[in-house]
């Protein structure tokens, strides 16, 4: 079964070849300036997405490893991906607010969770990284 998604406008969207099994929130100071709020991503390999539209997104390269994409007519934030060479390079994380149909996947974890904001926590228990922790994960070595 294959899920699909959108920006706001229809202008950019996209087919995933296989059902989401999880979604993870990012409280990092870039992914809340970028979505707004708490940043809801769904990691998605390079290989199990089809995009239509890609001449409407602009790529911001928010940091020495990654790049986010939003529509140019819209302006909905439409994915982040990893771009630093790597196990994870090249790796999408949509936004999981862009499927038309989110399904039954769990939110199953949380990065800079050091960043959270204090006023708000989700009921559900998560694993929970830390600044320190996500960065040795993703940021290649200088």
């Amino acid at each position: 079964m294959s899920k699909t998604g959108s920006c706001l406008c229809g202008a950019v969207s996209y087919t995933l070849t296989s059902e989401p099994k999880e979604f993870g929130a990012c409280h990092c100071n870039m992914c809340r300036k970028w979505s707004g709020g708490i940043y809801l991503g769904l990691e998605v390999p390079n290989d199990s997405i089809e995009i239509k539209g890609a001449d409407s997104l602009t790529t911001f390269a928010s940091s020495p490893w990654a790049e986010r994409a939003f529509c140019k007519t819209c302006g909905s934030s439409v994915y982040y991906r990893v771009t630093a060479p790597g196990p994870h390079e090249g790796r999408y994380h949509l936004g999981v607010g862009t499927l038309d149909d989110a399904g039954a996947a769990p939110l199953t974890g949380e990065l800079f969770i050091d960043n959270k904001p204090k006023g708000y926590s989700f009921a559900d228990k998560t694993h929970q990284m830390t600044t320190e922790e996500v960065m040795a994960m993703f940021a290649p070595e200088t």
